[in-house]
């Protein structure tokens, strides 16, 4: 859905903004909207969600997560065409299991949806990170 070479996706480009925090931007265009003008809330989920785990991946780009839970909060509509703004933030880890949070803003500040999410560590065998690169899996340079 993120991805910088998927055909279709938002091509959201993730900064990792300290510890345990990343942030996006992007304009989401009007192929994603559900009601006319406003994003669809199923993706305005993958975003928060997109987020949240690059957050677990914030100093570490290996360290992949999947997402066990997903909470979310729909506050505003939020509007296709205009620069948005994602964070990310991992609040704890305990073991395998990480919790954390996400919000998008929208251009005046204001929060238009966030959620809460639990996150479990995807195993990090060689098997696994082989099969992550065969899938196109890859973090670019800044």
């Amino acid at each position: 859905m993120c991805g910088l070479e998927n055909p279709v996706g938002l091509k959201l480009t993730f900064f990792d903004a300290g510890p345990n925090r990343a942030e996006a931007g992007c304009t989401v265009p009007e192929k994603y909207q559900g009601y006319p003008g406003v994003v669809h809330g199923g993706v305005v989920a993958a975003m928060l969600d997109e987020v949240v785990g690059r957050a677990a991946m914030s100093g570490d780009p290996n360290h992949f997560t999947v997402t066990a839970r997903l909470q979310l909060r729909y506050r505003k509509p939020v509007p296709v065409g205009v620069p948005l703004g994602l964070v990310g933030f991992i609040d704890r880890k305990k073991g395998r299991v990480a919790t954390g949070r996400s919000e998008l803003r929208l251009p005046d500040g204001t929060i238009g949806a966030e959620a809460e999410a639990t996150l479990v560590d995807y195993s990090d065998t060689p098997e696994d990170a082989k099969r992550l690169e065969q899938l196109g899996w890859r973090v670019y340079d800044d």
